[in-house]
């Protein structure tokens, strides 16, 4: 199916779920390779090995973290480029992308060592383990290229509403990974370089396969078409979304990264607990995505149709979905969550910790969606700039409250705190979304 007849279907729930599914399904494998990661080292029989790779993993995922504006903001543009029928600017937008994906991982690469300098004065560790996630990083940096890159191609992909291939790429990359980790570390006993080697070639491999999926987008001479590629007009657009994205992204790293810095201070008990119920926020997070994702491109196909109808219709239908999802899994975690907080900690005063505070994460499923879907809304609608500044009032009232209110109420105000966060995040967003039609329908 071409891009233009996938633009002129109409937006139905079966659209909705072939867009959404393939991302839940893709986000399940996600967890499942830092699992195996630690189980393979863990074999090792010394706690050094398994603490290198998670600090390593933490310090590069950081990084890349703050390049997730680069999916977003290619979903958004190719979106628009293919509901427009556009098939030239939709391949340049992925040359774009792709080029800056490259060139920010040349540069990481280049500076590793000021990278490895700052992260462990930030989070230092013992001599062994700092001496071990330095190897790790000294090979996984090499990676950093095909890793940044690989954002942009999935955003063509989620763009372009193909998110079977974007199961295909993740189940690639991690089902490799995981392969390559039981060989080299177990059969040939490579340490933590092997499962640093086995990731660097699950990277750079999986690039070279998205870029075989993408193929539509290099079925002619447009993604070559340098006069259009670097066109200044369209670079600016692109510099303008994308480091509205990345603005909002480094503002809501923070405010994640300071939860569990405030949740340190509370003692070993608590944070242990609030380490455990933050997976089960992740489930939440990884389940919502494939919805917001399905925001994003359908209504980025209306409003390069410039349809305002079906960007509404868009926006209605992946939303209900994403109620549905979470009220499910609310109330899974309410039925289940105590029997998993057992499982996942065997200490008794973790385990009654992380009940007691369990209904926050169910409030949460549920207080969330609103970020969640409005997020995909403005990407698609590339309405970034209000993203921007509503992440950025919404983390400032959650640092204050975090500051006014923890010294009196401990880790019950802290989770208070993050509920406001998210909140805020949609509230402020849906007051802002009648300019955005507004907006849209003058464009139009």
């Amino acid at each position: 199916m071409t891009d233009a007849m996938r633009a002129a279907q109409p937006v139905t729930n079966r659209r909705v779920l072939r867009i959404a599914l393939p991302i839940v399904l893709a986000n399940i494998s996600v967890p499942l390779l830092g699992a195996v990661d630690t189980g393979v080292v863990g074999q090792m029989g010394a706690a050094a090995p398994i603490g290198a790779v998670g600090l390593g993993a933490v310090i590069l995922a950081s990084i890349y973290w703050v390049f997730g504006f680069l999916r977003m903001g290619t979903t958004g543009l190719v979106a628009q480029a293919s509901g427009a029928g556009d098939l030239a600017e939709s391949g340049a937008v992925l040359t774009r992308g792709v080029m800056l994906g490259l060139a920010a991982g040349v540069v990481m690469v280049t500076a590793q060592a000021l990278i490895m300098a700052a992260a462990f004065r930030i989070a230092p560790a013992s001599d062994t383990v700092e001496a071990l996630a330095r190897e790790y990083l000294t090979i996984r940096i090499w990676g950093a290229p095909a890793t940044i890159a690989l954002y942009a191609v999935n955003g063509w992909l989620i763009g372009t509403e193909r998110t079977r291939s974007v199961l295909i790429l993740q189940l690639w990359m991690n089902g490799l990974n995981i392969a390559l980790d039981l060989w080299f570390v177990l059969g040939l006993d490579w340490g933590v370089q092997g499962v640093a080697i086995a990731t660097l070639i699950a990277e750079t491999t999986s690039l070279a396969l998205g870029l075989y999926l993408c193929r539509a987008a290099f079925s002619g001479a447009q993604w070559r078409d340098w006069a259009r590629v670097f066109d200044r007009a369209r670079l600016h657009r692109m510099w303008s979304v994308n480091s509205d994205i990345m603005l909002r992204t480094i503002a809501l790293q923070g405010a994640m990264t300071g939860f569990m810095f405030v949740s340190a201070g509370f003692g070993d008990v608590e944070l242990a607990a609030n380490q455990v119920l933050w997976q089960f926020l992740m489930v939440t997070a990884f389940a919502l995505d494939g919805f917001a994702f399905a925001a994003e491109a359908l209504v980025g196909h209306a409003v390069g149709a410039r349809s305002l109808a079906a960007v509404r219709q868009a926006a209605l239908r992946a939303s209900v979905w994403a109620v549905g999802a979470a009220l499910v899994m609310a109330l899974g975690f309410w039925a289940v969550g105590p029997f998993a907080i057992d499982l996942m900690a065997k200490d008794a005063g973790v385990q009654a910790a992380a009940r007691e505070f369990l209904p926050y994460v169910v409030a949460l499923c549920v207080l969330g969606v609103g970020a969640y879907m409005l997020d995909g809304v403005f990407i698609g609608a590339t309405g970034t700039r209000d993203m921007r500044n509503t992440v950025a009032l919404a983390v400032a009232i959650y640092a204050a409250i975090i500051w006014w209110s923890v010294p009196i109420w401990g880790n019950h105000a802290l989770w208070g705190a993050l509920m406001v966060l998210n909140v805020l995040r949609g509230v402020l967003l849906a007051a802002l979304y009648p300019r955005l039609e507004r907006r849209l329908n003058a464009a139009f």
